[in-house]
């Protein structure tokens, strides 16, 4: 099991990683398929991005790639999934992968009931609701306050804050209300 700095480290190799494909990297990279099996941890446990089977190339003067889809249900942003439509915002979307390494669920396996479809549809009700901690993995409970952790000032509270803030902005033609 994973203790709360090294899923926290994780995280943040995950960011990390985007920002370098998207913005930092001589050819900008979508990767399409980012999910937590896609997510390798070398010896010191820092987060590598791995499998570019599906990845695309993104020219800098390009707004979109109009593709045909491809990656991990349940992962995909939705504009992207419906329409095709890819940006580097899809992967960002997918960084909701976060919720999974704080929950210890699996988003592409998850439903407590039918209402939710994914680990992101939960966390978006628990938001909402101000029952965000709902969410964290039991096994982490003795690692932090859950008043504390709660608060956007706590790591885990403003790791899931943002994954699910992020998601809902790089919602960008889904419909959906963000």
């Amino acid at each position: 099991m994973l203790n709360w700095p090294t899923r926290y480290k994780k995280c943040v190799g995950i960011a990390r990683g985007l920002a370098f494909l998207h913005e930092e990297s001589a050819i900008r990279i979508v990767h399409r398929d980012i999910k937590g099996t896609n997510v390798l941890l070398d010896k010191d446990l820092s987060a590598k991005i791995s499998d570019f089977g599906l990845a695309k190339l993104n020219e800098e003067e390009n707004t979109h790639i109009s593709t045909r889809v491809a990656g991990t249900i349940g992962y995909m942003a939705p504009e992207y999934a419906l329409w095709g439509y890819l940006t580097d915002k899809a992967d960002v979307y997918s960084f909701g992968v976060a919720l999974e390494i704080v929950s210890g669920r699996s988003n592409s396996s998850y439903r407590t009931t039918n209402e939710f479809v994914c680990l992101l549809d939960w966390a978006h009700v628990l938001q909402k609701k101000g029952n965000l901690m709902e969410i964290v993995d039991p096994k982490l409970q003795s690692e932090f306050n859950k008043e504390e952790a709660s608060s956007e000032d706590d790591q885990i509270g403003s790791l899931m804050h943002q994954c699910i803030s992020i998601s809902k902005a790089c919602n960008v033609r889904s419909g959906e209300n963000a």
